[in-house]
């Protein structure tokens, strides 16, 4: 599935499967957490030839279990899925009984 940067929310719980194409073989390696971040962002690039000399990258930040903070590079070879939607927020019981 194609991924469409701004479409993860702050709390969804994703995968991330990631593909290197390679002489020997293609390696993938997966990343599975919460979503803090979903954004494009300026990277410095020596043969980015654009104003400012920078290349625009979509970048998702993820919470691991365990804590770790995650940035994957989305390209052309990523996957995202959603494990599971964040929980919107219940509204507040303003009825005085």
């Amino acid at each position: 599935m194609a991924y469409a940067i701004g479409t993860y929310k702050t709390g969804d719980r994703v995968r991330v499967t990631q593909q290197v194409p390679r002489l020997s073989g293609t390696m993938v390696t997966s990343v599975e957490g919460l979503v803090m971040a979903s954004e494009q962002q300026k990277t410095g690039s020596w043969f980015a030839h654009s104003e400012d000399k920078k290349l625009w990258m979509d970048r998702l930040q993820l919470r691991k279990d365990d804590g770790e903070l995650v940035w994957c590079n989305l390209d052309r070879y990523s996957r995202i899925e959603v494990v599971e939607a964040a929980k919107a927020a219940e509204p507040a019981d303003d009825s005085a009984g």
